[in-house]
Formats: C-alpha cells, structure tokens, sequence
C-alpha cells in the first residue's frame, strides 16, 4: 500500500490536486471512501488526496462516507489533514475569496454517523478546541507570505444539506455571531480528533448567505466564478505550506484519547 504523511480533502469545485500521481482504492470497516485516493509528493512530503464528494461530485453532503473517509486516511499513514470547504459568509465583511481558518464549529447536521465510539468501550474525545493550532498557525503563516486573505479564527457551522438554510435560519447564524456556513465540516473534522489526527479547516468564501447583503439568493454563476478563483488560490496556498508541516507534535490532537475512556 502506498503511504502518505499528509492528507488533503477537496471540496466543492476542487476534484484534482497532485500530478504524477497513483490511486490507491481503499475498505474500510465503515465501508469505501468517496473515491480512490491519490497520492503524490509536494515538496518532499507524501501527500494523500481525496474529493470527499467523489470525483464527479456524485456524493450530497449528506451521503459522504466521513468515517470511511477519515479512517482510510490513517490506513494510509496520514497523520496531519487539511479540509477545505466552499462556505458561506455570515459576515458582511467577510469578503467574497476570503479564507477563514476557523478555531470553532457548530453542528446543525442531524443523523450523520460522526462516531468511531459506538461501544461496548464508552469514549468522550473532547472538541473544546476542534481545530490543530500548529496547521492553523502555519496555514495563516503561509497564506500571509502569498498576501491571501485569510481570517485567523472564526466559527463554521454546518448545516445538513442538501438544502440551504431559509431566511430565518440564516438570520439566527448571523444572530449568533457564527462567521460561515457549509455542509461538510462535520464530522470530518471531529473524526479526525477520534482518531488523535491533526486537521485545520479552511473555509473559503463563495457567496454570502441569505439576508447578509440583501434579499436575493445568491446566484449559481456567481458561485462558480468564486469557486475557480478560490481552488486557485487554495492550491498556491497548500503547494505552499505542505512542505512547511512537519511530523505530529505532542499537542491536543495527538493526546486526544487521554482520558477519554470510562
């Protein structure tokens, strides 16, 4: 089996990443992953990639084999993850391109499997703070240096899907002070502390939600423009820092399960 030390996750919009590359197919005890892994080499570093929404984008956020996903990825060796995700502002000044590095999630998902931990041994993983401060650190760090705009902290919270929210959804996010929206930051993310994996978010503004800037949905073909020029962007960004991210360090990802057990 091919090995990797990085995993990387694509989006919406964002089905190819490495060139000069193998796929590698994967099962797992919660089933296959979305699609075939592939795997190549940035920078020296053995990355593994996969489109959580197929290749063809075929999976709704709400069909996505996270557990297979996030499992497969260890299988593979990762131990240090990256998830991007086309998001939502629920800020109107979070600007259209901008990146959130998020440090917070809320979860609005209902019936998702977001659990390695289903027994006879009870397990509780904390997600006081969900999100890798060392890959948040060198995503900021790096997304500086390239003058990307980027957000040090911020909340996503994650809807079910596949419908967007109505107006009075989206006028209760803004309410609360919660900063961007998508469909597939859990349990990805949580997935990944269970099983004492690093991951950072990125969130990626393409659009603003319902009522943030005015009364019209947002367009399909704004979307889009946003979507080409953010995966621009992002891959700049992760060509970047991957040769930067160095072995796990014994920080709260990599403990995560001390103390977790009854």
């Amino acid at each position: 089996m091919a090995e990797a030390e990085i995993g990387v996750f694509g989006g919406s919009g964002f089905y190819s990443f490495l060139e000069a590359s193998e796929d590698v197919e994967l099962e797992t005890p919660f089933g296959k992953p979305s699609a075939p892994f592939i795997i190549g080499e940035i920078g020296g570093k053995r990355v593994a990639f996969l489109p959580r929404h197929g290749r063809e984008h075929e999976l709704p956020p709400h069909r996505i084999p996270y557990r297979a996903n996030v499992w497969a990825m260890r299988e593979l060796g990762v131990r240090r993850i990256i998830g991007p995700n086309a998001s939502g502002a629920l800020k109107a000044e979070l600007e259209l391109g901008e990146f959130v590095v998020c440090d917070q999630f809320v979860d609005r998902t209902s019936g998702r499997a977001d659990t390695f931990y289903d027994g006879p041994e009870t397990t509780h993983v904390s997600a006081a703070d969900p999100y890798c401060p060392d890959l948040r650190g060198l995503l900021l760090q790096t997304a500086s240096e390239l003058a990307i705009p980027a957000r040090d902290g911020g909340t996503v919270v994650t809807i079910q899907g596949p419908r967007f929210s109505t107006r009075a959804e989206s006028g209760w996010f803004q309410q609360m002070g919660w900063d961007v929206i998508n469909m597939t930051a859990y349990p990805e993310g949580y997935l990944a502390r269970e099983l004492e994996l690093c991951y950072a978010n990125i969130s990626m503004v393409t659009d603003h939600d319902i009522g943030v800037k005015g009364d019209e949905p947002v367009s399909h073909e704004t979307v889009v423009q946003v979507f080409q020029q953010n995966n621009e962007r992002l891959r700049e960004l992760l060509f970047a820092v991957i040769p930067k991210i160095g072995q796990q360090p014994d920080d709260v990802c990599a403990t995560a399960l001390c103390g977790a057990r009854i």
